[in-house]
């Protein structure tokens, strides 16, 4: 009795005392923390809030620089501007196939340097993170010079070769980094229950690894149909969007690149949305284990 008396005031005092130093510092550190993630984002996105809000701007004169009134005209007629339609059309297609070849490729890639020992496998992983070091400035006058010496016709055809080669290092890397982490004892299961290396592959090792594939093709997608500087030294009489842009901008820069700009985040925001949920939902479901009773 007299031990839990003497307890009793101790735990009252110390529930009712106030934090000490250690705890003040780790509350300062975490708001230091949470204002610096809260400017950083800010930081990154106040350009496309710019961007989407004066979409909905009514310019007086030719550029869309200096906010006046409110106007849904824009998106209203997004491809009014002559030449814009055609452009971004453009842009999406080159977007799409250099997307759907690298993914492929890259992932092919992927798992041969992860599962397979062979001669050129060193020389592999160094020789894939040379376009991502290398300035797109370097990367688009030598692609210029090897078409020009090959005699290739600069068009949609070298676009394409050019954004397969630098968006195929992203692939593999996003693509590696998720087989880094696979458990290998599922594909040993379905093999023993007799499935061949094709059916473990598209039953098992794909559905497992899609969410890495996925992201890497969203991420290729997005470096490809916002590049400029590779595009700009091969395009020849091709026009991309954003060859589109830059040649509107001496002139002038209507509402409309705003609209068409703000469609395109939104849709890759949508898309990687979608793809986390994916995800989530994958490593949910993986994570549920029957019961051992029933």
């Amino acid at each position: 009795m007299e031990a839990a008396t003497a307890s009793a005031p101790r735990e009252t005092t110390a529930r009712g005392r106030r934090p000490g130093p250690l705890g003040l510092g780790r509350r300062a550190l975490d708001w230091l923390l949470n204002a610096y993630a809260g400017l950083a984002l800010l930081y990154l996105l106040l350009p496309i809030f710019i961007i989407i809000v004066f979409s909905f701007n009514n310019p007086r004169g030719r550029f869309n620089f200096i906010w006046q009134e409110f106007s849904l005209d824009a998106w209203k007629d997004p491809f009014g501007v002559p030449g814009i339609g055609d452009a971004l059309l453009a842009s999406l297609e080159i977007a799409v196939l250099s997307t759907v070849i690298a993914t492929i490729l890259g992932t092919m890639t992927a798992i041969a340097l992860v599962r397979y020992e062979f001669r050129a496998r060193a020389a592999t992983n160094f020789f894939i993170f040379i376009p991502l070091a290398t300035p797109e400035v370097v990367l688009g006058a030598a692609l210029l010079s090897l078409f020009l010496n090959a005699g290739a016709a600069l068009g949609f055809g070298t676009i394409l070769i050019a954004h397969v080669m630098f968006n195929l290092s992203f692939v593999v890397i996003t693509v590696r980094s998720r087989l880094i982490g696979f458990d290998r004892s599922l594909e040993e299961a379905a093999q023993d229950l007799g499935a061949t290396a094709w059916e473990t592959f598209r039953l098992v090792t794909l559905p497992l690894i899609m969410p890495g594939v996925v992201s890497a093709g969203l991420l290729a997608f997005a470096l490809s149909i916002d590049d400029f500087v590779i595009t700009y030294f091969n395009n020849g009489s091709t026009i991309t969007f954003p060859l589109f842009i830059w040649g509107a901008a001496r002139v002038a820069i209507p509402p409309q690149i705003y609209v068409i700009a703000s469609m395109i985040f939104l849709f890759t925001l949508a898309m990687m949305l979608l793809t986390v949920w994916q995800q989530r939902r994958a490593e949910r479901m993986a994570a549920v284990r029957p019961d051992e009773e029933e």
